[in-house]
């Protein structure tokens, strides 16, 4: 198929290419052209604006960073919707609003355009390798046309629902992801000034109930001391105020939710906003005197 790509930053460029090496022909598009080289040089054709990006496509690929930047790039006079012919898909892998989504996806409609909310999950690594999770909401039809494209960038593809739900499903994990992470940081920090050795500690959790993916994998990088801003703080707040925007739609108390938001606020406003979420460690070391960066033994 032909296709658009628009935002080919550290999830987008990934993501591009992993398509382009399934044989899918790709005008690219984004705010800084020396983020697309790579994929020109796999065969890519880098175009101007948002609108030659959906241009003679069957479907355009969004990943951006904001809800905001999704509309803007959407409905701007030489946005995707202005570009697209009737009968094309834009295809949002951002994470988003779900009211966002399916306001566009309305608007989209009117033109005989329709819309795919895809966000994934699985990090630069798991775009790199293709193994992400992506949650897509929209028309089970549509939905069944792009799976195999879908399929080329991740391994774990659900279709949720109706327009709105991908992105639902989403902020559920993505919320339950910080509330993990807090939790990681202060367990290993606790197990760690109670004397035992961290690396046992990550050990014995790793196998016990209290074990899970981000114990695993979160605080093996901190205790690697790698903690490169591959999700910074910025975005788990904006990923836990949209779940927290959608909670307070439906009205459901958020208890946990709430405090791993109001830790994850303090922490931005506190000079980690460009750090990585897991980077947090740092402020509880420093408050509690106790170092569990750089101490892990292979």
């Amino acid at each position: 198929m032909k296709f658009g790509f628009i935002g080919v930053g550290n999830m987008g460029n990934p993501m591009a290419f992993n398509l382009s090496k399934a044989g899918h022909s790709l005008l690219v598009h984004d705010i800084k052209r020396e983020a697309a080289a790579n994929l020109e040089e796999a065969g890519a054709t880098w175009v101007n604006s948002p609108k030659e990006a959906a241009t003679g496509v069957e479907a355009t690929f969004l990943s951006l960073p904001m809800p905001a930047d999704v509309e803007r790039v959407v409905l701007a006079e030489d946005g995707v919707l202005a570009g697209m012919r009737s009968g094309g898909t834009i295809i949002d892998m951002s994470t988003n609003s779900p009211t966002v989504v399916r306001s566009l996806a309305e608007k989209t409609k009117a033109k005989g355009v329709t819309f795919l909310d895809a966000p994934v999950s699985g990090g630069v690594r798991g775009a790199r390798n293709a193994t992400l999770a992506i949650m897509v909401g929209g028309e089970k039809a549509v939905y069944d046309k792009y799976e195999p494209a879908l399929k080329a960038i991740g391994s774990n593809v659900f279709h949720c629902g109706d327009v709105g739900t991908g992105n639902v499903v989403k902020l559920c994990n993505n919320m339950l992801a910080f509330i993990h992470m807090m939790g990681a940081a202060e367990a290993l920090i606790l197990g760690t000034k109670a004397g035992v050795d961290p690396n046992i500690l990550w050990q014995a959790v790793k196998a016990s109930s209290g074990g899970s993916f981000v114990w695993e994998s979160g605080t093996r990088a901190i205790l690697r001391d790698r903690l490169a801003p591959t999700f910074t703080i910025d975005l788990a707040s904006k990923d836990i105020s949209l779940a927290a925007a959608l909670a307070k739609d439906f009205d459901v108390p958020l208890k946990m939710g709430t405090a791993a938001l109001e830790l994850i606020r303090n922490y931005q406003a506190n000079g980690y906003a460009k750090e990585d979420v897991l980077a947090t460690v740092k402020e509880l070391e420093k408050q509690t005197g106790t170092v569990v960066r750089g101490t892990w033994r292979e």
